[in-house]
């Protein structure tokens, strides 16, 4: 079993992007980061870069839209470690761009929410067992600020996209209010629009920068902040 003194995190959609480079910070600070990825040729190679100077990096299959592949990796987790500590929902998808709601297609919208909410759904709940067995659990969602129902009138630039990170935001209080009294923390964060595969080139912010609210919720901030929407470590309108 994992000594307690090495606390224990598992990024999925961690072989790139801002799940890539918070699986790198949480390292860097001791972690045993598992880094989650559908492909896990692709997870094992960037582990493997990430396990210097004594880190502790492990790669794991995970598709988050299927069950049975969270709970394999809840498996081995819990074969290796015996608990988890951290929980970083990164994975997500983003199929649609300017066109306006009512022309978006339903299958659009449908693969986009059985990606960015049902499937941290299943990933959490599979989770739950070894976040209680930590017994001081903190799941972080990765949400976006186009997600915000307080100006979603006047930012419309992908439908599907938002609506599945309002009802990702939801599913972040209701979990919060569940999981608030066996010591698990939920919440959820803007990173911004950073310069990833995603994001783009013209991003005008760098995947470190879109991480650091991710890390410090992991690492530093106070156990008992739950059910929040954070943006640069500050509190946000939902």
């Amino acid at each position: 079993m994992e000594p307690l003194q090495r606390r224990i995190a598992l990024v999925t959609g961690a072989n790139r992007g801002i799940g890539l480079e918070i699986a790198r910070q949480l390292a860097v600070r001791g972690f045993h980061v598992w880094m989650a990825a559908r492909d896990l040729r692709k997870a094992a190679a960037v582990a493997q870069e990430l396990a210097v100077d004594g880190r502790m990096v492990d790669a794991v299959q995970l598709e988050v839209t299927r069950s049975e592949s969270a709970l394999a990796a809840a498996a081995a987790i819990q074969s290796r470690c015996g608990r988890l500590d951290v929980l970083v929902n990164n994975a997500g998808v983003l199929m649609d761009r300017q066109q306006p709601p009512s022309l978006t297609p339903p299958d659009v919208l449908r693969s986009t929410m059985e990606t960015n909410v049902i499937g941290v759904l299943k990933v959490t709940r599979s989770l739950l067992p070894l976040l209680r067995e930590s017994g001081r659990g903190r799941v972080i969602n990765i949400s976006s600020g186009g997600g915000q129902l307080a100006d979603m009138m006047s930012s419309v630039w992908a439908p599907a996209y938002q609506i599945s990170k309002t009802a990702l935001n939801a599913l972040t209080m209701l979990l919060a209010g569940e999981l608030k009294p066996q010591g698990i923390s939920v919440n959820v964060i803007c990173p911004g629009w950073c310069r990833t595969e995603m994001g783009g080139e013209s991003a005008p912010n760098s995947a470190e920068q879109g991480a650091d609210t991710a890390v410090w919720l992991a690492t530093e901030a106070p156990a008992e902040l739950t059910g929040k929407f954070f943006r640069n470590r500050q509190e946000i309108p939902w």
